[in-house]
């Protein structure tokens, strides 16, 4: 059974940083690409930044310079590390990952729970 984790998030003042992790169990034969997903209240989750199974990395416009995605070696963590928090970036964060468990079955979506996070002056 595949699970997703996330953990890192709280309570950071405006221009802080932090750093977000995504715990990934389970048997895995591979994976797609993996990413960051948020959505504030009243809003549709967005992605904010993706990674790709070859490390290529994406991210929305609005974290361009101030993120960072990783994938450890071992693929079974990922995080993303924010920077220069702005109050706008409120949001519960989730990570998601498109996921082959066994080398026929068909890639799917797994997401997290999610971990919120406020950024406040």
């Amino acid at each position: 059974q595949v699970q997703l984790v996330e953990s890192g998030g709280g309570l950071v003042h405006t221009g802080g940083s932090l750093r977000l992790s995504c715990a990934v169990s389970g048997t895995i034969f591979g994976f797609n690409v993996m990413g960051w997903y948020r959505q504030a209240p009243g809003n549709k989750r967005d992605l904010v930044a993706g990674i790709t199974s070859g490390g290529v990395t994406t991210y929305t416009d609005s974290v361009k310079g101030r993120a960072t995605i990783s994938l450890d070696n071992a693929m079974n963590t990922m995080s993303l590390q924010l920077n220069s928090l702005k109050d706008e970036a409120s949001a519960v964060y989730y990570c998601a990952a498109d996921i082959i468990v066994t080398e026929t079955a068909p890639t799917r979506r797994y997401w997290g729970r999610g971990t919120q996070v406020t950024v406040s002056s």
